[in-house]
């Protein structure tokens, strides 16, 4: 396990912006930096290391960093030992541009050398700033120390890196191709997580229904290895030897380790997602029925542009399958407002699909060109930002619609919840998830610890979060002792 070469004492600050696999690398550098004896603070003013790991896909990150660290540098001309360091998606794409606008910033480092946080921070210190981006990760970040904020959840990286080619995505570019964790490794790591009292584990991946793929494609033909069945799992060794993804093998394998009481995955592609996992899902309870699915457009020619490999029909059967198969389905996704090209025409078949499939929730953006990409090159394409503007309205009361109607379905039913903690709006109230991922709020007349589960009935419905009843708490967490982490 690399090191720091050099510890401190002092405190640190990270900041994430964009998806859940930066937030993933993100519990990863805070625990490298806690390791080095550094303590947790939210305020930059108090901090001697201040991280922002950053994201690519979506302008507003870009603008977001970059209004950051122009703020910094002025704390950083106060307290010149004051350490910066820039980190992810964008350090990895424009590492010479953050050099150039933010001379300040100490240490630049890529999504592939996560694990180098530290020892570029303490080298940062003797030799002044430093940039290290490599191509190639060294190791999975989720080997590496970590310090989460919510004790009973964890995000658990299942593969790195995309083998797809959509047209607006910078990805592939920053991440590198698929590379798939080992099979039994995973499955020891769920054990480990629920042992500590992790009770809900989110497997994550740029495509996790193709998890395992590349693995089977080096194992398949003539015989196997030693090792063949820590990389690929039992089930797959005792099988075929085909080469397939092993995604659905391994949900139902983390769903049976003890102590697991809830298992989510993000985010699939369309074209992936594979009966088997639908069956997964519809066979196993501890695997939520919840289903992130991103549709991105609902027109067949913006569809071919951005090179998603399906249709809207093809889209639709997929999410009819799901809902035949598994009870009670909720649906979320993502779409795309205003890709190159999009005209009127395009943008109702998107409307027409998001109201057939009915959504409870979705991720909306208005396309916004990332450098490096073939969807940026299209220029004389681009979309009038008063006529994405329109769309989006349009877009989202649809979107509201269908997840006001969603959440309306629930009243009178009696929802698990696993408990977040107090409402940030109101301390008298409770928030927690249920099983679709629906956010609820309710009032109890006793404190109930982060982590618990709870019988919550559905009084009443919002666009956006449920309100309820509690009814009685089913299970506590765990007491949790924390371990020492010692590097190797």
């Amino acid at each position: 396990m690399p090191n720091s070469l050099l510890s401190v004492s002092g405190k640190y600050a990270v900041r994430t912006y964009g998806c859940q696999m930066n937030e993933h690398d993100s519990e990863r550098i805070a625990g490298l930096l806690e390791m080095d004896g550094l303590e947790q603070t939210d305020s930059f003013d108090d901090a001697d290391v201040i991280v922002l790991n950053t994201c690519c896909i979506r302008e507003n990150a870009d603008n977001k960093l970059y209004g950051q660290l122009g703020n910094l540098k002025k704390l950083k001309e106060e307290r010149p030992d004051l350490q910066i360091a820039v980190g992810g998606c964008l350090a990895q794409k424009d590492r010479e541009i953050i050099q150039d606008k933010a001379p300040h910033v100490d240490v630049v480092f890529g999504t592939h050398n996560v694990a180098r946080a530290t020892g570029l921070l303490a080298e940062a210190r003797i030799s002044g700033p430093i940039t290290e981006i490599i191509e190639e990760s060294e190791v999975f970040p989720s080997a590496l120390p970590v310090k989460r904020d919510a004790s009973y959840a964890a995000w658990m990286t299942i593969q790195i890196g995309c083998d797809n080619s959509c047209a607006f995505c910078i990805v592939p570019a920053v991440r590198g191709r698929e590379i798939s964790r080992p099979y039994n490794e995973l499955v020891t790591e769920v054990e480990e997580l629920a042992a500590s009292g992790i009770t809900e584990v989110t497997l994550l991946g740029q495509n996790v229904n193709s998890y395992g793929r590349d693995l089977t494609l080096k194992l398949r033909g003539g015989e196997l290895p030693p090792d063949a069945e820590d990389l690929a799992g039992k089930v797959w060794v005792a099988g075929s030897h085909t080469a397939r993804p092993l995604f659905s093998d391994l949900l139902r394998s983390v769903s049976e380790v003890e102590g697991i009481r809830r298992v989510r995955y993000t985010s699939p592609h369309p074209k992936d997602l594979r009966p088997e996992t639908i069956t997964a899902m519809a066979e196993v309870a501890e695997i939520c029925e919840h289903l992130h699915l991103p549709l991105q457009s609902g027109s067949d020619e913006v569809l071919s542009a951005m090179h998603r490999g399906y249709t809207a029909d093809r889209y639709l059967a997929k999410v009819h399958a799901a809902r035949l198969e598994i009870a009670d389905l909720a649906l979320s996704t993502d779409i795309i407002v205003g890709f190159p090209g999009e005209s009127d025409s395009d943008f109702e078949k998107t409307l027409e699909v998001a109201a057939e499939a009915r959504f409870d929730n979705a991720y909306t953006f208005v396309y916004s060109p990332r450098p490096g990409t073939q969807a940026a090159e299209l220029v004389d394409k681009y979309v009038a930002s008063s006529v994405t503007s329109t769309r989006m309205e349009r877009l989202r009361k649809v979107i509201e619609r269908s997840s006001r109607l969603g959440n309306e379905s629930r009243i009178g039913h009696s929802e698990e919840v696993i408990v977040e903690g107090r409402s940030k709006r109101d301390p008298n109230m409770l928030t927690g998830r249920t099983r679709h991922n629906r956010l609820i709020h309710f009032p109890a007349n006793r404190p109930i610890r982060a982590g618990s589960y709870a019988q919550v009935n559905v009084t009443a419905a919002r666009t956006f979060n449920l309100m309820g009843e509690l009814v009685e708490v089913t299970a506590s967490p765990k007491h949790r002792t924390r371990i020492p982490v010692v590097a190797s």
